[in-house]
């Protein structure tokens, strides 16, 4: 799978999933009349925190966590989310360094920013800019934000090290690097990492914890904790796998994959 392929085909499933703005799609576009959906994408907003946002920012949610609870933003701070789709975490993370800080949202689907802009204006949110552009390539200059944030979308790139590279690079010294994403735990049957609507659906392009702690070392991170926020068992891949064309496969993923909250540190 090449790089532009992996890519397009992302764009794509984004696209579709701004266009339906459908609240039971699931991680990265999926339909979530599947249970492995229901499983990454259920329960990861408090009532409070959706019922402060407009309907459609929670409806477009296409997350596997919720990284603007667990970042522990302070006011004041600049915030950047990778492939920030709506923008439920730009918002949240706008109320959480108030007025005096800013929250940056980047995103490569056109149909993405036009909704996430469309929430921005309902929400008042005057701290909040959406960017185009890809994770990696971050159109923003070195040194300029204080916590890079994202919710199930470095999974989805097919160059991980220049993401985690890039957002070094924009990360202020000590700045935080603060990420939910899918993450693999043991070896994955090969023909699961091909498939390409998988791929766009968060489960191929995950990377194994160890990967993951190596990668971010060699980006120049420091203070580096992976922690596991949901397991994922076979009952809960079992319908998604059939749909895809793989039966009775669910077994070999058993405890396999999890999302899980990536924290790290620029020196």
């Amino acid at each position: 799978m090449s790089e532009v392929r992996i890519r397009e085909a992302v764009r794509d499933r984004y696209a579709a999933a701004a266009r339906a703005v459908s609240g039971s799609a699931g991680c990265c576009g999926a339909k979530a009349s599947l249970r492995v959906e229901d499983a990454i994408t259920s329960d990861l907003y408090a009532e409070a925190e959706k019922g402060a946002l407009p309907e459609k920012a929670v409806l477009a949610s296409l997350g596997c966590g919720n990284p603007t609870a667990l970042a522990e933003l302070k006011e004041g701070e600049t915030v950047l989310d990778l492939g920030s789709g709506g923008g439920i975490d730009v918002l949240l993370s706008a109320r959480r360094v108030g007025p005096t800080g800013k929250a940056y949202g980047l995103d490569m689907t056109d149909e993405m920013l036009a909704l996430a802009r469309e929430n921005q204006r309902k929400a008042g949110a005057d701290n909040v800019e959406f960017l185009k552009g890809e994770i990696e390539a971050i159109p923003l200059p070195d040194d300029s934000v204080d916590v890079v944030i994202s919710n199930c979308v470095i999974n989805l790139s097919a160059d991980k090290d220049r993401v985690l590279s890039e957002a070094f690079r924009v990360l202020k010294p000590g700045g935080r690097f603060a990420v939910s994403d899918i993450v693999t735990r043991g070896a994955i049957p090969e023909h699961l990492r091909r498939d390409m609507l998988l791929w766009a659906g968060c489960v191929a392009g995950a990377l194994d914890e160890g990967d993951y702690r190596a990668k971010l070392a060699a980006a120049g991170f420091e203070a580096i904790d992976i922690e596991a926020t949901r397991v994922y068992r076979s009952e809960d891949a079992q319908a998604f796998l059939a749909d895809k064309g793989f039966s009775a496969d669910a077994a070999a993923v058993d405890g396999k994959f999890m999302s899980a909250f990536i924290r790290a540190r620029k020196p």
